[in-house]
């Protein structure tokens, strides 16, 4: 290994080490902190209630000049089940070459590549165009309510453009590079309660069942086509997560029913018309419900620009492979950063056991990582 990888994979298990679950940083963003301030950046510490977030700058930061941000989270989700772990979840081990621990991928690796990357650029540009930052929160993985959507406010008050931005969610499927994030569905949520008259299982005509009354309309729900996707999104999901009902005895009609349902949905509807369209399919039918809305984030895609062809070339060049272009997947902090017009890219690590027990990374991937980062400074900050 050369310095720039052994302080990659050094800096990943001191970040692991911490038991950052979310919305606790546990001392992730002072070691950032501390690497960025020895390589010349400016450190900003942006806290809105328990969460911790750290805006950090190399450069002339101006209103008109070009803004180059890496955005990630140091929280990371709990470790689940401790017996079903190989190894403790919170002390980082290798092998095999891999490197094991609750956020080797998602995202620790990729925040320890996107400083070493950073490191290696002013390396050897010690002079560059435009403004480096970094934008990390401890608030992604839970609420996502006091992260990097209330850092985004405080820019845009500040007239702070982001021009380009790499978001280091674990994109890569297969191998390394094979995938890239260049926009995510919107996401939808809503919890529908449905009412009638609890009562007697034996007396039916005494009681009003909300599950029976409810069947139809959620069949229909999920036959429903709510659009047809692009060539850059699929069509909108609608999909059921909980169904809630009963008192927990076998002989009462319960008085009410919880239904939790989400959409994933792409450009060709909004959250307006989805709204819309659900409540006109639910009052069809004669039962008296509530409908409670809430919107995790609209969908967004970045279309042309420098950063695409900068991060599709630089995979190519270090990994020899052609990337695929996906909107798929889950939200991420890159829905808070695109409505800037900021053109937003993600690209990690392997993401095949994000969220699992015995999460990992390959300890070259996170090498080359660290190398892709270079490049794509290269590209955009010498080239732009």
């Amino acid at each position: 290994m050369d310095s720039f990888e052994q302080t990659t994979l050094e800096l990943t298990k001191q970040l692991i080490r911490a038991r950052s679950v979310s919305p606790d940083d546990a001392g992730c963003q002072t070691l950032l902190t501390r690497f960025l301030a020895d390589l010349g950046f400016t450190i900003e510490q942006i806290p809105f209630s328990d969460v911790h977030n750290l805006w950090a700058t190399h450069g002339r930061e101006s209103s008109d000049g070009p803004v180059f941000v890496f955005a990630g989270h140091t929280d990371v989700v709990p470790p689940g089940s401790l017996d079903e772990w190989h190894t403790d979840p919170f002390e980082p081990t290798v092998k095999d070459d891999m490197l094991y621990g609750r956020g080797a991928a998602d995202m620790k690796g990729a925040l320890a590549a996107m400083l070493t990357g950073t490191q290696r650029f002013l390396s050897a540009s010690k002079k560059h165009q435009g403004t480096i930052a970094f934008l990390i929160t401890s608030d992604e993985e839970a609420d996502a309510i006091n992260g990097t959507v209330k850092v985004v406010e405080e820019l845009e008050r500040r007239g702070t453009q982001v021009t380009w931005c790499i978001v280091g969610e674990p994109t890569s499927s297969e191998q390394l590079g094979d995938t890239i994030k260049v926009g995510r569905r919107g996401s939808l949520n809503a919890v529908l309660t449905i009412k009638g008259q609890q009562g007697h299982i034996a007396y039916p005509g005494d009681a009003e069942n909300p599950i029976h009354a409810a069947l139809q309309a959620l069949a229909d729900l999920t036959a429903t086509k709510w659009d047809a996707g692009n060539k850059y999104f699929p069509p909108t999901s609608f999909q059921i997560s909980n169904i809630r009902g009963g008192t927990g005895a076998n002989n009462v009609i319960p008085g009410t029913m919880e239904v939790v349902f989400n959409f994933r949905y792409s450009t060709e509807s909004t959250q307006e018309t989805l709204q819309s369209r659900t409540e006109d399919i639910l009052g069809q039918y004669d039962f008296e419900y509530k409908i409670d809305w809430s919107l995790s984030g609209r969908p967004f895609m970045t279309e042309g620009g420098e950063l695409i062809p900068a991060v599709q070339s630089s995979i190519r060049e270090l990994i020899g492979i052609d990337t695929e272009l996906s909107t798929s997947g889950g939200t991420s902090d890159g829905r808070f950063i695109a409505p800037l017009g900021t053109q937003v890219v993600e690209l990690g690590p392997c993401n095949g056991t994000i969220h699992k027990v015995n999460e990992r990374v390959a300890i070259d991937d996170l090498h080359k990582l660290s190398r892709i980062y270079t490049a794509i400074l290269q590209k955009i900050l010498r080239d732009s």
